[in-house]
Parts: C-alpha cells; sequence; structure tokens
C-alpha cells in the first residue's frame, strides 16, 4: 500500500469513528409501530433463510393495511416538525413553475408535441398544422380525474393524421387503457383496449387499425402483485371490439417473451421485436404485410446480441447492433440474402457509445454517449460522415425521430443547469435553431459543474459529474446528496430538475457517478456489474463516496445517498455494507428482497442483471449482498427515509415494507428509519406535478434535519412578477 492511500485510508478511518460515536444506543428511539414477526423460513440449495415479514406481501391483508397507516403517521408526524419543509415547497413551487414543452414530431401533415405551463398534473398534447401557428389542445390529461392521476402512457397518430391511439395509465400502474381519439373533432371513438402493458401502438399505412401487445386479463384483486407471462402481439381494426382482434403472434412455448410490433414507413413489413425480460439481447422477426397470410420469418434469432431496427430502404433494412462491437455499430441486411457474410456494415463501432440512430432526411442521424454525454453525428445511408451537430455544451440530447423523406427534425438539449431546450434541425443546411426555451427563475452562471474521474475499489476508472455553488470551500462542511442507479444497460446523463436546484441553492452539492451495470461505456460495462459481478457496482458507488470525502467536499455526517428502483437496491445494499460513510439514506420504490423478487409483476425479468435466487451460485451472490438479508440487529444506522407507493406494481411495496420493518427492528442508534408509503401513485411514471413536489419536499426537509443544514433566506424569495 502506497504512503498516499494509506494516508487516505486512515483519514476515512477517523472521520467514520467519529461518526459512529455520534451513534448512541442509550439515546432515545423513535417509537416504531409495531412490526409482528412470524415464523417463515424458507430453503434455498441448503440453506435456511427467515422471512419474518412474508405477511406484508399481502397488500390487502388488514395487518398489512394498519401496518402502512400507522408507519404513515409515524413519518408524516416526524416530517411536520421540520421547520425547513415548508419553506422547501415553498421554493419548489416557484421553481417548478415554468413552461415545459415536448419535442415536436411530424405525422399526417401534422405537428404534435406536449406541453405544461408549469404547474399543471400532467402535460398537455397539442397539435397544429403549420408549425407555431394556432396550436389546438388534442387531449388534456388532467381533464381525465380529479386528482392529476391518470397520465398519457402512450401515443401513435394514424399515417393519414385523422386518428390518435393513446394509452392512460391511472395511479402510476404499469397496465394501461387504450382508446383512438378522432383528430379533427378531437372526440373519442368506441374502441377501448384493457390489459396492455409494456407495448406501443403502430398504425397499418392505411390508418385501418393498429398492432399492440398485451397480457390476458389478471385477477383483479391481486392485479398489482400477479406475475405476468405470456405476451401476446395483436392487430385492432379500427371501430371493432378488443374480443375481435386478431392474434398475429405468441409463443406457447416461451412465457418470458415479449413483443414490440412496429410498421415499417413504407408500410411493408411489420418489425417483430422478441425480449426476454429486460436482457438487452433480443431477436428480430418481420411480417411481409403486402402478402395476405404471410408468415412470421425468424430474420434474427439467435439471441447473441442487440438488434434495434432503424429502418428500410426497400428489401434492406437498417440496424443498430452490439454483435462483436461493444459499443455500437450500424449495419445492413438484405432480407433477400440475409445471411451473415452478405451483411455490410454501415458505421463501425467507434470509441464512443452509440445511443440511439434515426433516418431522417436521407441521412443517418447516430446519437453518442462520450463519458456519459451526447455527441451527435450526422451520416450519408452509404456510412459517409456529413457532419457533426453543434451543441451548446455538455449534456444530453433527445429526439431527433422522423421519417426517411422529411427535411427536418427536433431535438431537446439538457444540462444540470440549462432547463430542456427544443431545437429545430434543418436536415440540408445543418442549422439548428431554438424552437422552444424555457425561462427559469435562476442564474445559471451561479453554479459550477465539473466531471472528475476516480478509482473503484479493484483500480476500474469511473467518472462522476459533480454540481455545485460557485466558490464553495472544499473543508468537508458541504451537504453532499450522492445519487446512482448503475443496472439494466441505463445510463445516467446530464439533465435539468427544480428539485435538484433547490438543493444546490440550499448550498448542497449534487454527485453523480456513472457505475458499472449502467451503458456509459457500451456492453462490456453493463456486463461488469450484472449477475456473480454486482458487487462492482456497490464498490464504484462506495467509492464515489469516498472520493468526495478524501476530496473535502463533504464529510460523513454530512453526506446522504440516493436512488430509485434499482437505485434503490443500490442504496440498500450500500447502507448495510458500508453504515459509516454517510449520515442518511434515501432508498426509493427499491429492489429490496433478492431471493424472492422474481415472484411478483414483471420481477423475473430482472433475472438478466441480477440473476436468480432459484440458481445456486447466483443465490450465494445475492444472499450476499440482498439489503433484506443484510440487515443485522444490533447496528448503528443512519437515518433513512424509504419511499415506496400503493400502486407500485413493478417493484412491489413489499420490498420496502419488509425492508423498512426489519431495519426499524435492527437499528441500535437513535437515528430515525421511516417510510414514506405514496397513495394513488406507482413506480414514478406519470405522477403528478403535486405529488411529486410533495415527496421532493419531504425528502430534502429530511435532509436538512439529519444533515443539520441551515436553510438559506433567497429559498423564501418570491418570484419576480409577484
Amino acid at each position: 500500500m502506497s504512503i498516499r492511500k494509506a494516508l487516505t485510508l486512515a483519514i476515512l478511518l477517523v472521520q467514520g469513528s467519529a461518526f459512529a460515536q455520534q451513534c448512541d444506543p442509550a439515546a432515545t428511539k423513535p417509537v416504531y409501530p409495531l412490526s409482528k414477526k412470524g415464523t417463515q423460513v424458507d430453503d434455498y440449495h441448503g440453506t435456511a433463510v427467515a422471512d419474518p415479514y412474508r405477511w406484508l406481501e399481502d397488500a390487502n391483508s388488514d395487518d398489512t393495511k394498519a401496518w402502512v397507516t400507522a408507519q404513515n403517521q409515524l413519518t408524516q408526524s416526524f416530517l411536520a416538525k421540520i421547520p425547513a419543509r415548508a419553506v422547501i415547497k415553498e421554493r419548489l413551487t416557484q421553481l417548478w413553475n415554468y413552461e415545459k414543452f415536448g419535442t415536436p414530431f411530424k405525422e399526417g401533415g401534422r405537428y404534435f408535441y406536449s406541453r405544461n405551463d408549469g404547474l399543471q398534473n400532467q402535460s398537455v398534447l397539442y397539435t397544429e398544422d403549420k408549425l407555431g401557428v394556432n396550436p389546438r389542445v388534442l387531449l388534456d390529461p388532467n381533464t381525465l380525474t380529479t386528482d392529476g392521476t391518470v397520465a398519457l402512457a402512450g401515443l401513435a397518430v394514424s399515417p393519414n393524421g385523422k386518428y390518435l391511439a393513446y394509452g392512460t395509465a391511472a395511479s402510476g400502474s404499469d397496465w394501461n387503457e387504450w382508446k383512438v381519439r378522432d383528430i379533427d373533432t378531437g372526440k373519442d371513438l368506441s374502441d377501448d383496449l384493457q390489459w396492455v402493458k409494456f407495448s406501443g401502438a403502430s398504425w397499418l399505412h392505411d390508418s385501418s387499425g393498429f398492432f399492440y401487445s398485451r397480457y390476458d386479463k389478471p385477477t383483479d384483486k391481486t392485479k398489482l402483485a400477479d406475475v405476468n407471462y405470456y405476451h401476446k402481439l395483436y392487430f385492432h381494426k379500427l371501430g371493432t371490439k378488443q374480443s375481435e382482434d386478431v392474434l398475429i403472434y405468441e409463443r406457447k412455448d416461451q412465457k418470458e417473451w415479449g413483443f414490440a410490433g412496429s410498421v415499417t414507413d413504407d408500410g411493408h413489413y411489420l418489425i417483430i421485436s422478441v425480449s426476454q425480460g429486460t436482457d438487452s439481447k433480443n431477436r428480430l422477426y418481420y411480417k411481409d404485410l403486402t402478402k395476405k397470410d404471410a408468415p412470421v420469418v425468424k430474420l434474427l434469432d439467435d439471441f447473441d446480441a442487440t438488434y434495434s431496427f432503424i429502418d428500410n430502404v426497400g428489401s434492406v433494412f437498417y440496424i443498430n447492433s452490439n454483435l462483436s462491437a461493444p459499443k455500437g455499430k450500424i449495419i445492413a441486411i438484405d432480407v433477400n440474402t440475409p445471411t451473415k457474410d452478405q451483411w455490410r456494415v454501415i458505421v463501425p463501432e467507434k470509441t464512443e457509445t452509440l445511443e440511439n440512430a434515426s433516418i431522417v432526411g436521407q441521412h443517418l442521424i447516430l446519437n453518442y454517449l462520450k463519458d456519459a454525454y451526447s455527441q451527435v453525428q450526422v451520416y450519408s445511408l452509404d456510412g459517409k460522415l456529413v457532419r457533426e451537430l453543434k451543441l451548446p455544451g455538455i449534456g444530453s440530447v433527445g429526439g431527433l425521430g422522423g421519417h426517411r423523406d422529411d427535411t427536418e427534425t427536433f431535438y431537446s438539449f439538457t444540462s444540470f443547469t440549462t432547463p430542456t431546450t427544443i431545437y429545430r434541425y434543418d436536415i440540408a443546411s445543418g442549422d439548428s435553431t431554438i424552437y422552444r426555451q424555457p425561462k427559469v427563475n435562476f442564474d445559471p452562471k451561479g453554479f459550477n459543474i465539473e466531471q472528475v474521474f476516480y478509482t473503484s475499489k479493484d483500480g476500474t476508472k469511473v467518472p462522476m459529474f459533480i454540481v455545485s455553488k460557485k466558490g464553495i470551500k472544499l473543508d468537508g462542511t458541504n451537504p453532499t446528496y450522492l445519487y446512482g442507479y448503475g443496472g439494466f444497460d441505463i445510463s445516467l446523463t446530464p439533465s435539468f430538475s427544480p428539485a435538484n436546484l433547490v438543493w444546490l441553492e440550499m448550498g448542497g452539492v449534487y454527485a453523480v457517478p456513472n457505475l458499472r451495470g449502467g451503458g456509459e461505456y457500451g456492453q462490456a460495462w453493463h456486463l461488469a456489474g450484472t449477475k456473480l459481478h454486482k458487487q462492482n457496482v456497490f464498490d464504484d458507488f462506495i467509492a464515489a463516496a469516498e472520493y468526495l470525502i478524501q476530496h473535502k467536499y463533504t464529510s460523513p455526517q454530512k453526506l446522504a445517498i440516493g436512488g430509485g428502483s434499482n437505485g434503490g437496491l443500490l442504496v440498500g445494499a450500500t447502507l448495510t455494507q458500508r453504515p459509516d460513510l454517510f449520515a442518511a439514506a434515501l432508498p426509493s420504490v427499491g429492489v429490496m428482497d433478492m431471493l424472492r423478487f422474481q415472484k411478483f409483476t414483471i420481477g423475473w425479468a430482472w433475472a438478466s442483471d441480477y440473476g436468480s435466487s432459484d440458481n445456486a451460485e447466483e443465490f450465494k451472490a445475492l444472499y450476499a449482498y440482498s439489503p433484506l438479508h443484510n440487515l443485522k440487529a444490533g447496528t448503528c444506522y443512519p437515518a433513512v427515509l424509504v419511499s415506496t407507493a400503493d400502486h407500485d406494481d413493478r417493484v412491489v411495496p413489499a420490498h420496502s415494507f419488509k425492508f423498512t420493518a426489519t431495519a426499524q427492528t435492527d437499528q441500535a442508534g437513535a437515528a430515525p428509519i421511516l417510510i414514506r408509503i405514496d397513495t394513488k401513485a406507482g413506480h414514478g411514471s406519470g405522477k403528478p406535478t403535486t405529488k411529486q413536489i410533495e415527496e421532493v419536499a419531504d425528502k430534502w426537509g429530511f435532509l436538512t434535519n439529519i444533515l443539520q443544514m441551515d436553510v438559506p433566506f433567497n429559498v423564501q424569495k418570491k418570484p419576480d412578477h409577484e
């Protein structure tokens, strides 16, 4: 060990020890609701594992409902006593109140885009015949319910521009209901499709109907927990009942396969992407729509790589694939001669990671990631570089969709201090012009964004964005929020958030490491954080915390960690492995029981990243880090605010319930272990603005209490127009 490393370790041990001394078992602890213990014990490959709170998996039982009520009462009574909470909510509301636009797209001679005037619970869908002229409301989800808990979950405009197929989700559920609206009249037709999940819609070229995917009808009482198997691809003819829909493809021998159908721009083919859970690999099939009763052709059936269909030029399919190219490449396959020796590489793999690809205006538009921020390049269809799209800075790009014959496309750009701005891009000239730019009541020049590279436990270099007010002192006293994810090939890139802006205004530091398990550096980076290698993700996160402490951004007494879903698992695992390293933890909708996640809704699909306790070797790895199973009685844990929701049918709330009950029982110190259980809400998608603001106010309020933060006066200032 080098002298420098030894000194660093000594500093960390001293700081951790100082924090540990604050954990006084004799201090007054919160009085938690009683969590009765059952006697359930399971055998996993010869290992006996107790599950005393199994009863909390039944969300409909009277015992669970009483437990939820008591826990929420405790949490709200704690939060209500925090003076800064109301002030924070006021400032959040002020900053949230700005006009937000979605990226426009054109279909059937009309433009469509979403807009939120500031504090609307749900964004509103608009349409206009000419860009920027006479926009009108096409669909306002806020009118579908009084509390804003019904959200738009998907949409598809017919090629003739006459109809809008749209899906809605109630209370954050993954279950969607699809309807069809006449765009001219704004009235819904009789079409009504139920039990749609993990599906969009794709219209036939003649606008007579569309393809979509669904599951069989579940049991109503347990629809939020029942496991989802046997996805099916259907065709719905406009004006008919769902019972008359035509089954296009299913696999009775493959209960885990999922199907996504999309019609090519020319209307010639139905492309069927076949997935298995959340594995990034897929199969690619197609059906010739110009021939009656044409069979489904298995074009790519080896399940050996990712194959994302981009577009076709006649019989030639353009595909984004990572086959023998971990960071992605563009290939062309002629379906008349589909053997691998006939494939053409159009754009080879680069140093950067290829995130998305589209064909617009007879050009390939490729969106790359370089060290977790966007770079966009434009190519001819034969693979010649035309130009690089000039971006306003280091940030994230979205959009860039359209049709092969379009002359324009739209894209969004955002960064940590740049609200999402919409640009129109002229394909021929390469010029970008601002289409919509929001005005937010803050000065971006007052903040500093840096990207550092730190070393993880095994020597791997990991990038991390650090955002703060300009001029902060690196003296170890800054309250810091370390946020991570690290899974499912998902990349964390710069984005604007009113919630994070308030944190920065309060003097907080916001840090986002790009952990292994994500997609920032391609397939190898993702796989290095999966299954038997999942511990790498937690090591990366721990090393990020140690970097922030070593370089005096913060200290264990001033550090909080947070993350949602797979990021909630990250926080839970880090909490159990290094409780000395931070003062507070905010795990949201987390996967906490790594031995039973596959038994609920779509949980089985995560085995591609996690493995499964049904496998003996994978069980050992899961059991070693499962947050629920690594809590230890008599341990002094930092303060914890768990968040979940009653309608979360992706990561069922039982994960958070069982983790909270166990942590409250095992906590040796006085730091509170609380759970915030939202109602009429789900995993997060489509959550109303009011609920988002309330949740953030609770979280930041909690941290001001635990980290002993002084809320600055400028949080209380009124907007300029008042």
